[in-house]
């Protein structure tokens, strides 16, 4: 079912790992513009009419209105199982406990005598959340959303989520209860590329945003890059990935199991194990088999996952060559199944998330580990961070100086602006003083 790449001996690059010589899946994300820009466009012309219109042609429902009802998150709210009420209440503890200490503070640097920059930490003013509703329900990406703006201290937020013909044309009213959960009472049931296009553009109930996050499909990451500019985004958020970096010492009943518990997600979600034991990768395959026949969505979404060319096992002569491995491939979640894990983990360089040990899978991460689930895929994580906190504050210099202080540089920034051919920036210095500037 799922393949191998054999990277052992000779077959390892010496001049370090190619990515493209890794299972990834493809994401034509450029070709996808051609098919939202018209509807990206529609919104901004027609507003709700075109929300109410792509929801009878993408979502099959028929709605008359796109924000949804205050009385309609109440009721979600009172009608929520309280076993998943309690879930979803320690998940936004543990989650306010991590990312509250992530709040930058602002800090003063004294220059010089008179001469401060200061750095000042301001949330973004708006943002809007996508939240996805395909195969899936995720209100736990609600909180992974909401939860980092509001420590954030961001002014105005609101979430966007398909409408569902099951629910009457609402989002599935366990995304509704986490909202109300988290005291967001600004939602909107619209899904996919409208959705960016009204958090972008605004429409006769939504203001527009400063920036736009969460993960989606295809349709939502063209929409992110279309308008990108306009609003700032998180990421171009693709398939969901795992990676697992795990030696002889590993359990394959743990290791298949997270394998088969990401490639549920999606039949373009991804599935790696790097692993220098020949006997852990059969044992693994073996699992993989006997584990899947005990689950649910197996043809649709598991078997196609595991057996496309986005999954694989690859074969390393030791851990150190695993590490190069995992380093090129840049997971989205990293797992480090093997003997002295943390060591290990503290020399990982790229990963979205790193979870250490066999106490500590990809799972916990998605709902309950108090780190934030939406990670950059497709090997983004060798350059971008996961959502956090700081996604939501921009830093401003402040620059504060006497006239003493500037007249004690000036020298310098006029022989700057000379050596760079702009006198009339040496001049906006000059025009401070009544005299010449010394040594100008």
């Amino acid at each position: 079912m799922i393949s191998r790449i054999d990277l052992r001996g000779d077959a390892f690059p010496a001049d370090g790992v190619d990515r493209d010589l890794l299972p990834r899946a493809e994401l034509d994300v450029e070709a996808a513009l051609a098919t939202v820009r018209p509807i990206c466009e529609d919104v901004k012309h027609r507003g709700t009419a075109a929300l109410i219109d792509y929801a009878e042609k993408f979502d099959g429902v028929t709605i008359d209105r796109v924000r949804v009802p205050a009385e309609a998150l109440t009721r979600a709210l009172q009608e929520l199982d309280p076993k998943v009420r309690a879930a979803l209440e320690e998940s936004i503890r543990r989650a306010r406990l991590v990312h509250g200490e992530q709040r930058r503070t602002d800090h003063t640097t004294q220059v010089v005598p008179g001469g401060t920059v200061t750095e000042r930490w301001v949330p973004v003013e708006r943002v809007g959340l996508y939240v996805p509703g395909g195969r899936s329900v995720y209100p736990s990406s609600v909180v992974m959303n909401v939860v980092p703006a509001q420590e954030a201290k961001v002014g105005s937020m609101a979430v966007a989520s398909p409408p569902q013909k099951e629910f009457g044309g609402l989002p599935h009213p366990t995304i509704l209860a986490a909202c109300a959960l988290l005291g967001v009472d600004e939602v909107y049931a619209a899904g996919g590329a409208q959705a960016v296009a009204m958090f972008a553009h605004g429409t006769e109930d939504c203001r527009p945003v400063s920036m736009v996050t969460g993960p989606g499909n295809i349709w939502v990451a063209a929409a992110k890059r279309l308008l990108k500019g306009r609003i700032g985004i998180d990421a171009e958020a693709g398939p969901t990935e795992i990676a697992v970096l795990a030696d002889a010492t590993a359990d394959p009943v743990h290791v298949a199991a997270d394998l088969i518990s990401q490639a549920e997600h999606d039949p373009l979600a991804a599935a790696v194990l790097v692993t220098d034991s020949v006997d852990l990768a059969e044992a693994v395959e073996k699992e993989l088999e006997r584990q899947i026949a005990a689950t649910k969505h197996v043809e649709d979404r598991i078997v196609p996952a595991l057996s496309g060319r986005q999954s694989g096992i690859v074969l390393v002569d030791g851990i150190e060559q695993g590490l190069q491995v995992v380093d090129a491939y840049a997971a989205e979640h990293l797992e480090i199944q093997t003997a002295d894990a943390a060591a290990v983990a503290a020399r990982v360089r790229n990963a979205g998330a790193v979870f250490v040990g066999a106490y500590a899978p990809v799972s916990l991460g998605d709902y309950a580990a108090g780190s934030n689930h939406v990670l950059p895929t497709g090997g983004c994580a060798c350059h971008s961070s996961g959502l956090s906190v700081q996604s939501f504050l921009r830093g401003i210099h402040v620059v504060d100086y006497t006239r003493e202080a500037l007249a004690e540089i000036a020298p310098h920034v006029v022989t700057l602006a000379d050596a760079e051919d702009l006198p009339a920036h040496g001049a906006a210095v000059r025009a401070r003083f009544d005299w010449t500037v010394p040594g100008s």
